[in-house]
This record gives C-alpha cells, structure tokens and sequence, in this order.
C-alpha cells in the first residue's frame, strides 16, 4: 500500500511534464536542445517510428467503453550516458502525429528528467518556458472561440 501512495506523486508529475514535452511546438524543443550544455551521449534504444493506437471512449465518460478510432503517434526509447550525468538513464515519449524528431527530443528530455541531479534545471531552464507558451496559446485559443460566442434567447410571447 505505500508503494502506491508514494509512486502517485511521482508518477503525476511525470505525466505532467510529459504532456508539456508532447505538446510543445518542435522548433521549440529543437532549440531547448541545442541550447543545452553540456550535452549526454544519446543511443536510441527503440525508434522513433510511427505507429497506430486504438482511441477508445466512454459513454458519458463513466459508461461502457467503445473504440473511437485510431490515431497515428511516433514513439521514441533513448538510453542517456555519460559525464553530463550522474547515472545512466532511459527516456520514453509517445507524441500525436508523426514528427520523429518531436519524439526523440521528448525522450531526452524526458530522460534527463529521471536524472536526480539535473531534475530542477530541466523544469526550470525547459519545462516551464514551454508551459508558460502553451498556456498563452490555449488562452489566445480560448478568447478566440469565446469571441464567436452567440447567446441565444426566446422571447416570451403574450398570449391575449
């Protein structure tokens, strides 16, 4: 029972900078990396390829579940070495579409996450920037839609 109680934290956290990583624009990572010093030793371990994953539902999202569709992703597996870290490490990341090199910078970034020592500086120098930018992207989409907004309204007929 504790194991599961002290992994949850972990394991929200990770999905969280995941999401950012798979959200993030690749130009964007593409630049966090060439920024980064001093840099691993990368060795890919699976891919990145590009696959399909069944998308499956539910009926008002607490009912039987059915098969939406396929979406296609690219997947990527990297093994992390060298002096820039403290101890070898792996890096996973599943993004939406088929941008391999999105996959495979999310993979290392992921990785150099795992890594206790480099942990804060990955959030602080990449992590976060990239959800500053996604944050204003998701506001600037939501003003857009709520300016198309209609407010419909009937108007009570009097009847003699």
């Amino acid at each position: 029972m504790r194991a599961t109680t002290t992994a949850a934290p972990a394991t929200a956290a990770r999905q969280k900078w995941m999401r950012t990583l798979a959200l993030a624009e690749p130009a964007d990572l593409a630049a966090a990396w060439q920024d980064w010093q001093p840099k691993p030793e990368v060795r890919r371990i699976r891919g990145p390829e590009i696959g399909l994953v069944m998308v499956r539902g539910r009926i008002d999202a607490g009912g039987a579940r059915f098969n939406l569709g396929e979406a296609t992703v690219a997947r990527a597996t990297v093994h992390l070495h060298g002096e820039a870290l403290r101890s070898d490490v792996l890096g996973i990341s599943y993004v939406l579409g088929t941008d391999l090199e999105h996959a495979e910078l999310a993979a290392v970034f992921d990785g150099l996450l795992v890594d206790p020592d480099l942990h804060d500086r990955v959030l602080a120098e990449v992590v976060a920037p990239l959800a500053r930018t996604q944050a204003e992207r998701d506001e600037r989409r939501r003003r857009d839609a709520r300016s198309t907004r209609v407010d419909f309204f009937t108007v009570a007929r009097e009847h003699a």
